[in-house]
């Protein structure tokens, strides 16, 4: 009896288990036959999407537009960045090709002579200067800051050492000029800063011209961020007028950017130019009397760098006597410039 029970079991649980097989397989072809995907539903692939599908809810005057089109939109910001030329300006007649570098100087060339005469510009922030080691390093003029308007409270601050620097300068037998660093706002201030310039450099002998340096500040915020061309072209004709009624050359300082994008030149083509154009070779188009070659010179009697110029005209000479090197080609008429005969070592190495 107990043997029949036994029986009875294993029969049943094979039964159970053969149920759960065929349960399986038919799960198993279910997925392969009809399930998404299966070999009895198969569904074409979508194709990718195109723009025009994209767009194609989109309305017309809002769609993806994939060429740049032009616009004609304004802004009101002032007028602080445009090139000033004119016609009627007088263009430089100095030749590229006479421009010579030799030993960290720059010089111009005539007829294979030299015809510039080198020069520096100095501030309170060179500190003591041997000027007679500058003499005879080859340096026959400076130009010596006598002041500054302050950028932030526009005070007007002169120069430590202007009074020092332009005697022991004219002691040593070099001829001197002066700047002001100005940072002018209107004409009245223009007129204040060459009245001190005035008044500072009466007791001193100035055979040079004095400059009117306007410059950008572009490391902060300035009061004279908001000038414009006109009006930095107004202050610097209002300065320069002021010093040649007092009986001294005028001349304006900038670099060729700001000349060109910040100056309303062709007001100011009356008065001589200082330009700054730091390379082996001035690109700048119109006519200018003096350029600064660098701010990184390396001059006897000077302990730190300092800034080196030429000029194409002798200030200092006799007005009968006169020339520039935009005017002449003899020999005769290039031995009126400076003092030193060519004979310093740095003319000397070039010739």
């Amino acid at each position: 009896m107990a043997k029949q029970k036994k029986r009875y079991r294993i029969k049943k649980l094979a039964v159970f288990e053969a149920f759960l097989i065929l349960l399986l397989i038919a799960g198993i072809l279910w997925v392969l036959l009809f399930r998404d995907g299966g070999l009895l539903n198969k569904k074409e692939p979508e194709a990718e999407p195109v723009l025009a599908d994209i767009t194609a809810d989109i309305p017309h005057e809002t769609q993806v537009v994939t060429t740049p089109q032009p616009t004609t939109e304004t802004t009101t910001e002032p007028k602080m960045y445009s090139e000033y030329h004119s016609d009627d300006m007088p263009e430089s007649t100095l030749k590229t090709e006479n421009f010579v570098t030799r030993n960290g100087y720059s010089f111009y060339t005539e007829n294979g002579k030299v015809t510039s005469i080198a020069g520096i510009d100095i501030s309170e922030f060179q500190g003591d200067i041997d000027w007679d080691m500058v003499k005879a390093a080859g340096i026959d003029f400076a130009m010596i800051r006598v002041g500054a308007r302050t950028y932030g409270t526009g005070e007007i601050v002169m120069d430590s050492r202007f009074g020092e620097n332009l005697e022991a300068a004219d002691k040593a037998g070099i001829k001197t000029g002066v700047y002001f660093f100005s940072q002018a706002i209107s004409e009245e201030e223009a007129i204040e800063e060459a009245s001190a310039v005035i008044m500072a450099i009466a007791p001193y002998n100035i055979t040079y011209p004095v400059v009117f340096d306007w410059e950008l500040v572009e490391e902060d915020q300035a009061r004279t961020d908001y000038v414009t061309p006109e009006e930095l072209a107004d202050y610097s004709l209002t300065f320069c007028r002021c010093i040649k009624e007092a009986g001294y050359t005028p001349m304006i300082y900038q670099n060729k950017g700001t000349v060109i994008y910040r100056l309303d030149i062709p007001k100011l083509k009356d008065y001589d130019f200082w330009l700054a154009e730091y390379d082996d070779k001035p690109t700048y188009r119109y006519k200018y009397e003096m350029w600064q070659y660098t701010g990184d010179g390396v001059v006897p009697g000077v302990k730190t760098p300092v800034d080196l110029n030429i000029s194409f005209k002798d200030y200092g000479a006799d007005s009968t006597t006169e020339t520039t090197t935009e005017s002449t080609d003899t020999a005769e008429e290039t031995d009126t410039y400076g003092d030193s005969e060519y004979s310093d070592d740095y003319y000397n190495e070039y010739e």
